[in-house]
């Protein structure tokens, strides 16, 4: 399935309410392959309601592949996956919403009418949509440019878009995936600090995708290390707390270095 479909299939799908705090995603032996080349092998993971899991580890292990298993995109050729206590694909669906690497947004679309999408996708009228959406461009640091269109954006403006169009759709689940990598160090610095204030004021529970530690260490509450194809998780690493809200005194702070070097170090023995 392309990108552009999985985002948009994973967003039209009706919202579900979370429950009461708990584990909203469980994975148990979880196995997958392409034919005979294995992607995934033995995985467990679990990522507890309102609480932010990062997955980092080497280049072609599975990190999104995993995701897609998640979100209910894909089903595992062994194993269980279970969101809010759903193990069908659809039942998946339905709590996931998958934010993908790049943006995706509609060039012939405004920034609102791309933030909308999703709830025009769960059959919202256009004005009710963009009324809906339009609440958050403030908050967002989008405000006066809902009639933009995505070439009139920089690229941390763009990715602000393509994140308040995920939240929208409601779900109690967030699957991102690498969403900074594309970004310049500085605009990606300033949007991880931004990304971490609007998951506390709008807490989700989130399983994050990135190749970046530091990112991984600031943004996540546990780290899961996973090893070269197939994935497999070799280490989890509880990420330091509390957290300074400024991102310079965070990841400088003698704690944060410490759990980021046993993440690198697990890295380096997983990708062997």
């Amino acid at each position: 399935m392309p990108a552009e479909a999985r985002e948009f299939v994973a967003e039209g799908a009706s919202p579900a309410t979370e429950g009461p705090p708990g584990v909203a995603v469980s994975i148990r032996g979880l196995g997958h392959s392409y034919g005979e080349l294995r992607t995934i092998e033995r995985l467990d993971l679990e990522a507890p309601a309102h609480g932010v899991v990062g997955l980092v580890g080497p280049s072609g292990c599975g990190k999104s592949t995993l995701l897609e298993l998640i979100s209910g995109l894909q089903e595992p050729v062994a194993g269980e996956v279970e969101v809010g206590g759903a193990g069908d694909p659809r039942g998946r669906l339905t709590r996931c919403a998958y934010m993908p690497q790049r943006d995706l947004l509609l060039p012939w679309l405004s920034a609102i009418d791309n933030a909308a999408l999703a709830l025009r996708n769960r059959g919202a009228r256009r004005r009710a949509a963009r009324r809906e959406a339009g609440r958050l461009f403030e908050r967002f640091g989008l405000a006066g440019f809902e009639g933009a269109a995505p070439a009139e954006l920089s690229g941390g403006m763009r990715q602000r878009v393509a994140f308040l169009r995920t939240l929208v759709a409601g779900k109690p689940v967030l699957a991102l995936d690498e969403p900074f990598a594309s970004l310049d160090a500085i605009t990606r610095a300033e949007m991880q600090e931004w990304l971490a204030a609007a998951l506390r004021a709008d807490p989700r529970t989130v399983v994050l995708v990135t190749h970046d530690v530091e990112e991984a260490l600031y943004l996540s509450d546990r780290v899961a290390v996973l090893s070269a194809r197939p994935a497999r998780v070799v280490e989890e690493l509880q990420a330091p707390s509390p957290r300074a809200p400024d991102r310079d005194a965070a990841v400088t702070d003698p704690g944060f270095v410490a759990v980021r070097e046993r993440a690198m170090l697990a890295l380096r023995g997983g990708a062997g």
